[in-house]
């Protein structure tokens, strides 16, 4: 399976890739689309067209609407035929519809990813485009959904991650619009240093057996990266089967190949985490070094990487003038620059923290890219302080949002549920439930096999919800 695929399988919005889906659900193969202007609070109201899929093989009159949106990946039929609302669709006679992220995917705005494009990149106005269709749906719903549609219709919004944020705040921002809100693993709260990305990983390597080791590891790479010669970067490059890249893009690259597995859905019978990491580090033969190659270069080998795609992955320079759409990475790494920041970094040393990325992933890693990207009008460091108050305050006392997260969920610390305690209360209208031994956005995904008992009871708990919600 190569990288982009992924990534696109077990990153962002929850799409689910594995053994499970339900053949009898049909794709939705037809693209629609949907006119919107580019800035809905500025000037600049020249149209673009947002792509849509609906399946409306389960929706019968007076059912409900899902909105589902894939965030920071491009949109695919999975989204209306792959993933649990399309489950729930089957039971509750939904209509289901996956509208793209603007800037992400064929829904841009303008046709490049260049700073004074991407200016247009805001919340506001992605929740506008959102608001826009759902209106323009309920008002003409025949036109938008080439099938009848009640106009009184009720709304649930879904996502997972990023696009779990913005289910979140369109019940918040648009509650006579938006019924309810089903948000997994949403990281709704802003942090400059994210270096608990990190530990939440640690703890799943710990419950696996192999954090030491794999720390350990991450020690012996440094004392190369950080105070090796020359002749020992390259060497250890070669061992580890990575490009010759500067000592910091070196550390970047491994820290991406570290966690590619981490986001991979956990069940009864399968831990990609374990058979692709910890597998090496759990045979006593091998010193942690070594076990570390050999998990390295398995994960480049199953995915079918080559120098280039690894270079493209770890080299901070490679790309910076190419503004071609269709980058999500691009698109992603400005909203970071610009809205929550949440730079995957390594803990400080005077954390006490055990490390599972090389101290060179830090905010000097990041940061730059920000201007060198998108131009000196970005300000570094964003203001996530700002970002939090507007943005995870709006939904202080809101009601009718499920709040879920893994407590595997390398995402946890950001989301409302952290392993220190929940950010937002729980409570009847609002619970925020942590799915035990699970990984990111699991409920929303496909039904897998050996599924988690854990991860039932979320769906229960959710799909109950949503429920009430639409009566």
């Amino acid at each position: 399976m190569r990288v982009a695929t992924f990534l696109a399988c077990f990153a962002g919005a929850a799409v689910g890739c594995l053994d499970g889906r339900d053949a009898t659900i049909p794709a939705s193969a037809t693209p629609y689309w949907f006119p919107q202007p580019v800035d809905h609070f500025g000037s600049n109201n020249a149209t673009w067209q947002q792509q849509y899929f609906v399946n409306a093989t389960f929706y019968k009159p007076g059912g409900p609407i899902y909105v589902h949106t894939p965030g920071e990946q491009s949109l695919t039929t999975r989204f209306v035929d792959g993933t649990h609302p399309t489950d729930l669709a089957q039971t509750t006679n939904a209509l289901v519809v996956a509208i793209e992220h603007r800037f992400f995917g064929k829904s841009n705005p303008i046709s490049d990813l260049s700073g004074s494009s991407l200016q247009y990149l805001t919340i506001e106005n992605a929740l506008e485009d959102f608001a826009s269709f759902v209106r323009s749906a309920k008002s003409h719903p025949s036109d938008v959904f080439r099938t009848a549609v009640s106009k009184n219709a009720k709304v649930v919004f879904f996502g997972g991650s990023y696009s779990g944020n913005v289910a979140a705040w369109m019940r918040a921002k648009y509650p006579r619009l938006i019924q309810g809100a089903w948000a997994s693993s949403a990281m709704l709260y802003g942090r400059l240093d994210y270096y608990q990305f990190d530990q939440s990983f640690g703890q799943h390597l710990q419950a696996l057996g192999c954090a030491e080791k794999f720390s350990q590891a991450i020690e012996a790479v440094d004392d190369v990266l950080v105070s090796g010669s020359a002749a020992d970067v390259v060497a250890l490059q070669a061992k580890l089967g990575v490009p010759q890249l500067t000592p910091q893009d070196t550390a970047g690259l491994l820290s991406g190949l570290n966690t590619l597995y981490s986001m991979a859905p956990v069940t009864t019978a399968k831990d990609f985490v374990y058979d692709n990491v910890c597998s090496f580090f759990n045979n006593s033969s091998l010193a942690p070094i070594d076990a570390y190659a050999r998990a390295i270069k398995a994960v480049i080998f199953s995915d079918g990487m080559t120098e280039q795609s690894l270079r493209q992955m770890g080299d901070t320079s490679y790309g910076l003038d190419n503004y071609a759409i269709d980058q999500p990475g691009r698109s992603w790494y400005y909203m970071g620059c610009t809205w929550f920041g949440n730079w995957q970094t390594a803990p400080p040393s005077s954390s006490g923290l055990s490390r599972y990325r090389s101290q060179l992933v830090n905010l000097s890693y990041f940061e730059p890219n920000c201007q060198r990207k998108f131009g000196s009008n970005v300000a570094i460091p964003v203001d996530v302080s700002a970002y939090n108050a507007k943005w995870f305050n709006t939904l202080r006392g809101v009601s009718n949002i499920y709040y879920t997260s893994g407590s595997l969920d390398i995402w946890r610390d950001a989301t409302v549920a952290t392993s220190t305690g929940n950010l937002l209360p729980s409570s009847p209208s609002s619970p925020v439930f942590t799915i035990d031994g699970a990984t990111h956005s699991q409920d929303l995904r496909e039904k897998q096999v050996n599924e988690l008992a854990s991860v039932t009871k979320a769906r229960t708990i959710g799909d109950a919800l949503v429920v009430k919600w639409i009566k």
